[in-house]
């Protein structure tokens, strides 16, 4: 396959989205689209270029007192009828449209045409941001090339309609579990129902008073919430065993052994297992890059609701943002878009920046 990144392709970031969003890359599927941004980025003398798995890193090495990271990855969710792009008045249409092709059409655009930045810049092009986190490129990048992420300042390039959201949301999944003693309907005094003991759990948690947390301007509200449960042995038989599955979103003042403290004091009584659990991220707003970046935006950013790859970096000292010019609220969806008007501004905020 031809590459469809020309240079007249590469200079403008509204016909790169395109370019990138009907190169198919579902994840796991990435090897083509990563092929095509490591052949253009490696023709390019102001940059260093290598490539782990399906991630491909570029880098300057001007020297410059700081360097900042413009991370995007490259991988989609599964197609939805919406490939590939179509355009409609001042709408592209597709899958990858606003998470987040529009997004690394702006890291590649800038590391095309900007030769010369005011920071030092690493662009991290990565896979696999969309399944399991076992097979996300910037986890696998930083056990084989921790170097790659060292930077005073980092911007994912995530959905954010064109506003800072600073800092993310950690996250947290467990099971709650109730326990009963099986007997048949019929007889049912003989037993004990675990599904009606999951009325208590049920309770707790429509009782649950949420957090608004607001840090360094930012407010971020909290949410715990049950989002599966399951139970039941036959239409004859009463129950030993229920499951009540919990999702909290929690602030990112909360650390993350704080958060399961939290939720295993609010199910006190209960067999709790954590099955899933990741920290959020500070909004990382102090860093003299991070100043400069938001004066370029003009605009005072807001808490982010929901956990992105912000927080990799933020485990590691690194104050990181999101931004990029699709809406998250289309994210995923059959009907995915991302204004053209939004490429162009984020395109600009983000070359005043770094020019």
């Amino acid at each position: 396959m031809a590459n469809p990144l020309t240079p007249e392709v590469l200079a403008d970031p509204v016909v790169l989205t395109r370019a990138l969003v009907d190169v198919e890359s579902v994840s796991l599927n990435e090897a083509t689209i990563a092929g095509h941004v490591e052949q253009v980025l490696h023709g390019l003398p102001h940059l260093t270029v290598a490539r782990h798995g399906n991630t491909v890193m570029a880098r300057t090495d001007l020297g410059r007192p700081q360097r900042v990271v413009l991370a995007g990855h490259l991988d989609t969710v599964p197609h939805a009828d919406n490939f590939p792009s179509r355009v409609d008045g001042d709408l592209i249409y597709g899958c990858g449209t606003s998470d987040m092709k529009s997004g690394v059409a702006f890291q590649l655009h800038l590391a095309v045409n900007l030769p010369e930045p005011r920071y030092d810049v690493t662009y991290l092009f990565y896979e696999a941001e969309e399944i399991d986190s076992r097979h996300n490129g910037l986890n696998l990048v930083s056990q084989a090339h921790p170097e790659w992420l060292a930077a005073d300042f980092a911007v994912l390039l995530e959905p954010t309609y064109g506003v800072v959201e600073a800092g993310c949301q950690g996250t947290l999944r467990a099971t709650v579990r109730t326990a009963g003693r099986r007997a048949h309907s019929a007889r049912s005094w003989r037993g004990v129902n675990a599904i009606h003991a999951a009325g208590e759990v049920l309770r707790r948690l429509e009782a649950y008073q949420p957090r608004m947390v607001t840090i360094d301007g930012c407010t971020y509200r909290e949410g715990l919430n049950a989002v599966r449960i399951a139970g039941g042995i036959a239409g004859n038989v009463v129950p030993d065993a229920c499951e009540i599955d919990v999702n909290y979103r929690f602030a990112p003042d909360r650390s993350a052994e704080q958060a399961e403290a939290h939720v295993r004091d609010l199910f006190d009584g209960y067999v709790v297992d954590v099955v899933d659990l990741a920290p959020g991220a500070l909004p990382g707003l102090a860093a003299e890059p991070a100043r400069e970046f938001l004066a370029a935006v003009g605009a005072q950013p807001v808490g982010k609701l929901g956990w992105t790859d912000v927080a990799r970096f933020a485990a590691l000292g690194i104050p990181a943002l999101n931004f990029g010019p699709g809406d998250p609220n289309l994210a995923h969806s059959a009907d995915e878009h991302v204004e053209i008007g939004k490429i162009r501004e984020g395109a600009a905020t983000l070359l005043r920046w770094l020019g």
